[in-house]
């Protein structure tokens, strides 16, 4: 086994589509003509913001700019894709729908793409491990809603604090996620992010310490709901 096929097998098997495939299905798929493993330099796009899509993608190594342009020219920050065996892609995959953002390599990046074909009929070898493939991908579609729909419960917290608070709580006891994607999360500007979590540590809601956030008094944060 080359190392290149063995770190894209590797991803793949650590992928919400690969994980719990015999390695047999896992060979099957990455043997399969509609399977690739793509290279990116660094800079290169991925797809464009307009593009149809017709393949959904899989980190095998490196990292991902998603992003968005608007009409005044502003870059809004959508997602980093850094974990290999981490997805992206897919919905725009299944449903047809043109990318309303775009996606570019942050450094030299390795891809495993699927295309259309891998879900064809046409390829009765492949089918019975692409239909294993299409039902893990309907829990990843239904773990979306319900991620989407916690998401709009937080966003209608009002204001910042309030979001924050719902966010937060929801969570646990602790939150890890990097301040951009939190702020992209929230519908938020990051400086106001970072003012409204520093004003709430000095008020002994929370604790950060770098990227974790750390209740210390949920009592109080649930009086923001």
């Amino acid at each position: 086994m080359n190392t290149k096929y063995g770190t894209a097998r590797s991803a793949l098997m650590k992928s919400v589509i690969g994980q719990g495939l015999p390695e047999a299905a896992v060979d099957t798929l990455l043997g399969a003509p509609s399977v690739r493993v793509r290279e990116f330099r660094q800079g290169a796009v991925i797809f464009h913001q307009g593009d149809s899509p017709d393949e959904l993608f899989i980190l095998v190594s490196g990292r991902v700019h998603v992003r968005q342009d608007t009409l005044s020219g502003r870059e809004i920050y959508v997602a980093d894709i850094a974990d290999s065996g981490d997805m992206f892609g897919e919905v725009y995959f299944f449903l047809g729908k043109e990318y309303d953002m775009y996606a570019a390599a942050a450094e030299k990046t390795v891809l495993l793409s699927f295309g259309q074909k891998l879900f064809s009929a046409a390829q009765p070898n492949i089918a019975p491990v692409a239909a294993v493939v299409q039902r893990k991908l309907l829990r990843v579609f239904a773990e979306k809603a319900y991620l989407l729909n916690r998401r709009v419960r937080i966003l209608a917290g009002g204001l910042l604090r309030g979001k924050l608070a719902r966010f937060l709580l929801q969570t646990g006891d602790s939150a890890r996620m990097p301040r951009e994607e939190m702020a992209a999360w929230l519908a938020v500007t990051r400086p106001a992010l970072s003012r409204e979590l520093g004003a709430m540590q000095r008020e002994g809601l929370i604790s950060l310490n770098g990227r974790e956030i750390v209740i210390k008094d949920k009592a109080g944060l649930e009086e923001y709901l």
